[in-house]
C-alpha cells in the first residue's frame, strides 16, 4: 500500500489537533507526518499513532517532499504558503476562505462534488463550516430537484472562533455561577447565557461576510450559479456543534415523505425521526462524530414548493478538520 507524506499547517490549533485525529481515526496511510505552525508553536510535541512528532516552525522551504498539506491556519498564512506549497508538488487542502471564491480553485464537499477535486491546479478549497453542514443536510433533496432559495438561520459554536472561543465561554460560565466579573476578549458582548445575532464583517448590503458564505460558496459547490440565500448567523453558547434552520424552495414540489427518503439516502447524513422521543438533533447528539442530523422536515407554509428542515453537525470535524480529510481521501482513492 502506497503511503503518503502529510503536513498539518497550523497543527497546534484546534482544527489542527482534529485533523491529526481523524487521520488515525480513517487509517490514512501516512509515511511522514510533519505537523508545521508559527514560531510560537514550534517545538510542542503531538502525538500521533502513538508516538511523539515536534512541531516545527513553518518556512517556505518545509514542504519539500510533502504529498498533502492540510491547512488549519488564518487567511493570510494561507496566502503566504500557498505558492511554496504549490510549487513543491504537494496538494494543498485549505481550511481557510482564502481560495474559496477563486474559479482556479475547486471548493468541495466530497458527498456533494468529490469529483470537482479532481480537477485541481495544487490548491482545494474547504468550505465554511455552516456551509458545509447546511449543504449536506439539503443535498439529498437537491438531487431530487435543483434548489432555487434558501433562508437559513445558523446557531454557531464557539468553537468557530478556535481555542480562545472555548476558553471565553467556560470563563465567563464559571465567572456568572460565582458572581463575578465577565470578560469579553473573543465575543462582542458576553457569549455566557445570551446569543449573538451577528457574526463577521458588515459588508455594505447589512449582512455579514460570514452570512454571504452561505450563497456564494452553495452556488460553486452545488453548481447552481442563479441560487439565492438569505442567512442569519447567530453565536450561541454550545461548544462545539452548529444547529442551523433552513427554509428552501426547490424548482418542482417535493413531498415531505420524499424528502425524508433523499435525505436518510444521502451519504453523511442521518435521518432524525425517532431518536430518544424526538424528531430532531441537538449540538451534544452530533458532537465528536462526522454524519449530519437532519430533522423536522415539514412543509413550508408560505411556499407550496418549500420544505423546512433542522440539522446539526459538529463544526470542528465535518464542518473542518474531518472535509479536509475526506477530501484528501476522495483523492488518494479517486486519482487514476
Amino acid at each position: 500500500m502506497k503511503k503518503y507524506n502529510i503536513a498539518i499547517l497550523g497543527a497546534s490549533g484546534a482544527v489542527g489537533q482534529q485533523m491529526l485525529q481523524v487521520l488515525e481515526e480513517y487509517n490514512i496511510p501516512v509515511d511522514t507526518l510533519l505537523p508545521l505552525a508559527s514560531a510560537r508553536s514550534a517545538g510542542e510535541k503531538i502525538k500521533f499513532q502513538g508516538r511523539e512528532v515536534e512541531i516545527q516552525e513553518a518556512t517556505e522551504d518545509s514542504f519539500q517532499g510533502m504529498d498533502f498539506v492540510l491547512g488549519a491556519v488564518k487567511n493570510g498564512m494561507s496566502r503566504k504558503f500557498a505558492p511554496a506549497i504549490v510549487k513543491s508538488g504537494a496538494v494543498y487542502i485549505d481550511n481557510s476562505s482564502a481560495f474559496r471564491l477563486d474559479p482556479d480553485v475547486p471548493l468541495i464537499v466530497p458527498e456533494i462534488n468529490g469529483a470537482d477535486a479532481l480537477d485541481n491546479k495544487g490548491i482545494i478549497a474547504n468550505p465554511n463550516c455552516s456551509t458545509i453542514i447546511t449543504l449536506m443536510a439539503v443535498a439529498g433533496i437537491a438531487k431530487l430537484s435543483p434548489i432555487e432559495t434558501m433562508i437559513v438561520c445558523t446557531y454557531q459554536a464557539v468553537s468557530g472562533a478556535g481555542q480562545a472561543g472555548f476558553s471565553e465561554l467556560e470563563g465567563q460560565m464559571a465567572a456568572a455561577v460565582k458572581g463575578g466579573e465577565i470578560q469579553c476578549k473573543v465575543f462582542p458582548t458576553q457569549i455566557a447565557l445570551n446569543v449573538i445575532p451577528h457574526i463577521g464583517d458588515e459588508l455594505d448590503n447589512l449582512y455579514t461576510d460570514e452570512e454571504m458564505k452561505m450563497q456564494n460558496e452553495g452556488r460553486r459547490i452545488f453548481h447552481l450559479p442563479e441560487l439565492k440565500v438569505n442567512c442569519t448567523c447567530v453565536r450561541v453558547p454550545v461548544m462545539r456543534s452548529h444547529s442551523i434552520a433552513v427554509t428552501l424552495r426547490t424548482r418542482d414540489k417535493i413531498s415531505v415523505e420524499q424528502a425524508k427518503k433523499a435525505v436518510a439516502a444521502f451519504p453523511g447524513c442521518r435521518l432524525i425521526e425517532d431518536y430518544q422521543g424526538r424528531n430532531y438533533p441537538t449540538p451534544l447528539d452530533t458532537s465528536n462524530q462526522d454524519q449530519v442530523w437532519v430533522g423536522r422536515i415539514r412543509e413550508d407554509l408560505c411556499d407550496d414548493k418549500g420544505l423546512t428542515l433542522w440539522c446539526c453537525g459538529d463544526q470542528i470535524r465535518k464542518g473542518a478538520a474531518s472535509n479536509a480529510v475526506q477530501i484528501m481521501k476522495y483523492l488518494i482513492e479517486n486519482r487514476a
